[in-house]
């Protein structure tokens, strides 16, 4: 028997929005608009295969706040770029802006994302805790559709910590007046979604696309947005 929940908190990326898909369509759209192959890159698998490491590292160093999120996102078009000998700060910058840009734009959901919503949305007040960009979050929650199912969106920058600080959690609940026990958190990602949430207490949903093998202990989980009907 599932307990009874009164506020649902979701993650953004990868739970809800694709950002898989639409960050590979944007920047494959970016490497043809700015002629990269003119610039001795090979191609755009060539080009993605450096970025993706980069982009990785970029963001562990941006949750641990040791870097700025301009300089996240120069820094991993422009030292990319750099691993293939073009030593460019305008192009790292057109390609920076450029990403933002056309990925805010882009509305790809996970099956079933829309269904899902639209049956949670009469019976539970539902939430964002993210820790993306907050202009590009808000953006993305617009333009694909998603922003009227939630009443509030609680982002990283706005909270002044990032998930999985147990802080951010704590703003959030806060900010809505719920408390943690509660409250139920839904996301893709074990360290920043599932721990994080765990840590104050809060039941939590991992949303296992991927099929990951795992030990982490986490209160439900589910290969798929439609099982949780099964839960809620």
């Amino acid at each position: 028997m599932t307990k009874h929940y009164k506020h649902i908190f979701f993650d953004l990326d990868h739970t809800l929005w694709d950002f898989e898909r639409n960050a590979e369509e944007t920047k494959r759209e970016l490497f043809i608009e700015l002629k990269l192959a003119e610039r001795g890159i090979s191609s755009y698998e060539a080009f993605r295969n450096k970025y993706v490491g980069i982009n990785t590292a970029l963001w562990s160093l941006y949750r641990e706040g040791l870097i700025e999120k301009d300089d996240l996102n120069f820094k991993r078009f422009y030292d990319t770029l750099c691993e293939f000998g073009v030593d460019d700060k305008q192009l790292g910058e057109a390609m920076a802006s450029g990403f933002l840009e056309g990925i805010t734009n882009k509305t790809y959901l996970f099956p079933y994302a829309q269904e899902i919503l639209d049956y949670l949305y009469p019976k539970y007040p539902l939430y964002i805790i993210t820790n993306g960009f907050e202009e590009v979050q808000y953006g993305k929650l617009k333009n694909s559709g998603l922003d009227r199912y939630f009443k509030s969106v609680i982002t990283s920058e706005e909270a002044g910590v990032k998930k999985p600080d147990r802080d951010i959690f704590l703003f959030a609940l806060s900010k809505v007046n719920a408390l943690a026990e509660d409250s139920l958190m839904i996301g893709d990602d074990l360290e920043v979604d599932v721990a994080g949430a765990r840590e104050i207490g809060m039941d939590q949903v991992f949303v296992n696309h991927n099929g990951l093998k795992h030990q982490e202990p986490v209160t439900y989980e589910i290969a798929a947005l439609r099982n949780l009907e099964d839960i809620l």
